[in-house]
């Protein structure tokens, strides 16, 4: 993938920087799963869903902030695959019609 990434000249990861630390994701006992460009949010999201016991109005601005984060990354990755399945449609066919010809140019076709 990465060397396919780098035959369309797309740069692999995301524009988001990391905002929260190694140690802020431990100390938050975040799963490893959860430690991406987003962990910021989701810090203040857990914090206030123990607080407010898990009631799914109580918490709406921090979850709304965080699935759009969330939605930003994943829509970035697919724009990424797209950029790199493009790239290898168009070497695909740029290689099908670099090929051995079929009826060499010094054939008689009358």
């Amino acid at each position: 993938m990465e060397a396919a990434a780098a035959a369309a000249g797309v740069q692999l990861g995301t524009s988001k920087p990391q905002i929260a630390t190694q140690a802020e994701m431990a100390e938050a006992r975040l799963p490893l799963p959860y430690r991406d460009q987003c962990a910021h949010l989701l810090i203040p999201l857990n914090k206030c869903r123990v607080a407010e016991y898990y009631l799914p109005w109580k918490c709406e601005p921090e979850r709304h902030a965080y699935e759009k984060c969330q939605y930003e990354l994943v829509m970035e990755r697919m724009i990424q695959m797209q950029k790199i399945r493009e790239a290898q449609e168009a070497k695909s066919k740029g290689a099908a019609t670099i090929g051995v010809p079929l009826i060499p140019s010094t054939a008689k076709l009358s």
